[in-house]
């Protein structure tokens, strides 16, 4: 037998083999890829949840409602932030040590600042976060400011904490908002103060 014929002959029993290997159990690796994707993807928007729901994320963005046991985060609204249809009357005037007050929903926050609403962090493309990329999610808490470059994000968001999250951490956190459903809420743009703030001695 010529060498032409002995590689054919080896490429045949090779090929021939490939059956008796996948009923053995012997995945070959590009086999693997697909599987191993989403078992990623799945553990990293894992990841994500753990971190949101560990880093007081409810307690803001998710309307509380007043439950059973008292007050409570609405989870059918979860992280759809102030609600577009609650109206607000003026905030009650800051006396003595009392900085800022919050609404019964705690979405909605007044100080020197002026009023603050939080943010729909659900993937709803219009009014929550469904046309941000991890980029801009990352940039936003890192900077303080939206998208990197708008305005500040006011109180009582916690930038100062949340943007020593590692990258690994944000992309975690972007995975599992974008999984999460959307829920379209349009949330107030802030209010400026009434008045300006005097400077403290």
């Amino acid at each position: 037998m010529n060498r032409s014929n002995l590689k054919a002959a080896a490429f045949a029993a090779a090929a021939a083999a490939l059956p008796c290997l996948w009923q053995a159990g012997a995945t070959p690796a590009l086999a693997q890829e697909p599987a191993a994707k989403p078992a990623a993807q799945a553990a990293k928007v894992e990841r994500g949840r753990y971190i949101v729901s560990t880093s007081g994320c409810h307690d803001c963005h998710t309307p509380w409602i007043v439950g059973p046991k008292g007050p409570e985060p609405d989870m059918t609204r979860a992280l759809s932030g102030h609600p577009e249809s609650m109206t607000l009357p003026p905030p009650p005037k800051a006396d003595g040590p009392w900085v800022m007050t919050a609404a019964a929903t705690n979405t909605a926050w007044a100080g020197p600042w002026g009023i603050s609403f939080t943010a729909n962090l659900t993937p709803d493309p219009e009014t929550g976060l469904g046309k941000w990329t991890e980029r801009n999610f990352r940039e936003t808490i890192r900077s303080g400011r939206h998208m990197g470059r708008g305005r500040p994000v006011l109180p009582p968001m916690p930038v100062q904490v949340y943007r020593n999250w590692t990258d690994a951490d944000f992309e975690a956190v972007y995975a599992y908002l974008q999984s999460i459903p959307a829920i379209r809420n349009r949330v107030p743009e802030p209010l400026p103060p009434a008045a300006p703030v005097a400077a403290s001695r």
